[in-house]
């Protein structure tokens, strides 16, 4: 049987993740919180986790392993190539019932971003973008907005508009939200929404596979002081996420106070 390609490998684990989500959607599954207010931890993102470790790793296990719910293990940084997963982005959304979670699976190689794949198992669907061709949404192209800023919808937390981040005025943008940053930025790719801001340090797997169907959407991706993100670091962090149409990142970018 002739192996799978990458992208082919993490649509089908991606949409295997959202058959196990489905079956404790709205269904009271066990909740913990976890250590050091990290948050809630549901047994959906744990059996995820569980299924994901084990059919990826078995698939190229030659790929390093970064995962919210697995305990990190160092070897990764010296792999070439890494898998990198939140087996559910937005537990919070998940636990209320709420259908705007996501499963977020990306590779890296070098640093980089190669494969990613975004599923929402309750609205069916499916981004997914590899560095050498174009995002997609359920096999269908998109693209990013070249919307200016006045009046671009911007998905971010409201701290993130504060006037203390901003050079003179806040941009006059309209601000909305969405829990899971993976969706967040699949929307920006589809050009629904023209722009996603977090200045906050974020964790790489929930960004990692948004990052590239973003930029293959023609859109531009950044930390918040304008840098390229960097992916499979020791921290496993980036300094915060900002992703926007080309322009119109440009612009919000010389306006904010890094």
């Amino acid at each position: 049987m002739p192996a799978i390609d990458d992208l082919t490998l993490l649509i089908d684990a991606a949409r295997a993740s959202g058959t196990i989500a489905k079956r404790f959607f709205k269904a009271s599954p066990e909740v913990w919180d976890k250590d050091d207010n990290a948050g809630p931890v549901t047994e959906a993102d744990l059996a995820i986790d569980e299924m994901l470790r084990s059919e990826l790793t078995a698939a190229r296990p030659d790929y390093g392993w970064l995962s919210e719910e697995t305990e990190d293990n160092p070897d990764r940084l010296s792999r070439e190539r890494v898998f990198i997963v939140d087996p559910i982005d937005g537990t919070r959304a998940f636990i209320a019932g709420e259908a705007n979670f996501s499963h977020s699976l990306a590779i890296a190689e070098n640093g980089l971003i190669k494969t990613a794949a975004v599923y929402l198992p309750i609205k069916d669907k499916l981004y997914a973008a590899t560095s050498d061709g174009v995002s997609t949404l359920n096999g269908e192209p998109i693209r990013a907005s070249s919307a200016p800023v006045e009046g671009a919808k911007m998905l971010a937390a409201r701290s993130n508009l504060d006037p203390e981040h901003w050079k003179g005025s806040v941009p006059p943008v309209v601000r909305h939200f969405r829990p899971s940053l993976a969706y967040r930025l699949c929307l920006v790719a589809d050009g629904k929404f023209d722009a996603m801001l977090t200045l906050r340090d974020c964790w790489e797997w929930d960004i990692a596979a948004g990052d590239l169907i973003v930029r293959q959407a023609g859109g531009q991706v950044t930390d918040r002081f304008d840098d390229a993100l960097s992916f499979n670091s020791p921290m496993a962090k980036t300094r915060g996420c900002h992703a926007a149409g080309q322009a119109l990142h440009a612009e919000l970018q010389s306006r904010l106070a890094t």
